[in-house]
């Protein structure tokens, strides 16, 4: 069955006010300056925007500078989180036991605010421990809004121990028009330890007819085993000096979405054969490979709307859930 997805041809937030946050939530002294954080950037591409400052709160100000740290361990009950830590516009609730899974815990990451803004900087550290089994998403899709100065990163560390499993599969990313986004993934896992990363993109409110108006989104992905580096990715688009929309790139399709299955002791020929069936059976465009040093599968699909590339993916995720685990990827359910 394929996953429910908000809508995101409709959602339409106005750009919120920057967060206040509480005093249960601020963070301690931020972990750079934000002298510091407008000069440095993490690619060349946007050196140009970090060299200019914001005249609302600074990067590293309170709210500016989102921690979160999520830690999975496995207990006589399951798989349990036992530590979390989460600062303005990272929220955690708490776990949900609605996995098909009978050892799994799932966590939902909330946010009190309007998305992601100019000058924002989020630092992400999720943690699986050795035969705990652990589920990531977001409750909603996550709004990137737009911007005049500077730019929006984001740094996810993910590990796995021995024989744990970790399903990272957010919500969507909606664009807006004129953001800055820059995403580094890191992923390492140990012997036998497997995991489910998903991305998709979506650029612009499409309902408003606002297609690729965004600036530059960049999103790099590297993940590690025991002996080393198995795979990177990167994904770039830049619509003011190249067309998204070119043969080869995105074509006539406008949402564009990834899941890497990593499973380094699976067959990955049969199991790529497997995901591209069940990606294929639909109506958005999807296909499957081998990713290299037999890491596991790489699944693409291009489609008109979020929730069609969205149902793609999750018939492969849910195929490779199966496989991996003995049991179904969870529902949307989002509560």
């Amino acid at each position: 069955m394929a996953t429910e997805v908000p809508d995101a041809e409709t959602e339409d937030p106005e750009r919120a006010e920057e967060p206040v946050p509480s005093d249960d939530s601020q963070a301690t002294d931020a972990p750079h300056s934000a002298e510091a954080s407008t000069t440095e950037a993490p690619h060349p591409a946007f050196e140009p925007y970090a060299a200019e400052s914001i005249p609302q709160a600074a990067v590293g100000a309170p709210g500016k500078d989102g921690v979160l740290e999520l830690r999975f361990a496995p207990t006589a009950g399951g798989t349990k989180l036992v530590h979390d830590y989460a600062t303005v516009p990272f929220h955690v609730s708490g776990t949900l036991g609605h996995d098909p899974h009978p050892d799994a815990d799932t966590v939902f990451l909330q946010s009190p605010t309007g998305g992601i803004a100019q000058g924002d900087r989020h630092d992400v550290d999720i943690r699986v421990d050795g035969e705990a089994i652990a589920h990531v998403s977001t409750q909603s899709s996550e709004k990137v809004q737009s911007m005049n100065r500077n730019y929006a990163a984001s740094d996810t560390t993910l590990s796995v121990g021995a024989g744990g499993h970790l399903d990272y599969v957010p919500e969507p990313t909606i664009l807006h028009a004129d953001s800055r986004l820059f995403r580094d993934l890191r992923l390492d896992l140990a012997d036998g330890a497997t995991a489910v990363l998903g991305d998709i993109v979506v650029p612009g409110r499409l309902a408003r007819g606002e297609r690729f108006d965004f600036e530059r989104y960049l999103s790099r992905v590297r993940v590690s085993g025991p002996d080393g580096l198995l795979f990177e990715d990167a994904t770039h688009l830049a619509p003011g000096t190249e067309d998204p929309t070119a043969p080869g790139v995105l074509g006539d399709f406008t949402v564009y979405g990834t899941l890497f299955v990593v499973a380094p002791d699976a067959d990955t020929a049969a199991l790529s054969d497997d995901l591209h069936a069940a990606a294929a059976d639909g109506e958005a465009r999807a296909g499957a490979s081998e990713l290299p040093n037999g890491a596991g599968v790489g699944v693409r699909a291009l489609g008109d709307r979020a929730e069609l590339v969205q149902a793609a993916l999750h018939a492969a995720w849910d195929r490779a859930r199966e496989q991996l685990l003995d049991a179904p990827a969870p529902s949307g359910r989002k509560y």
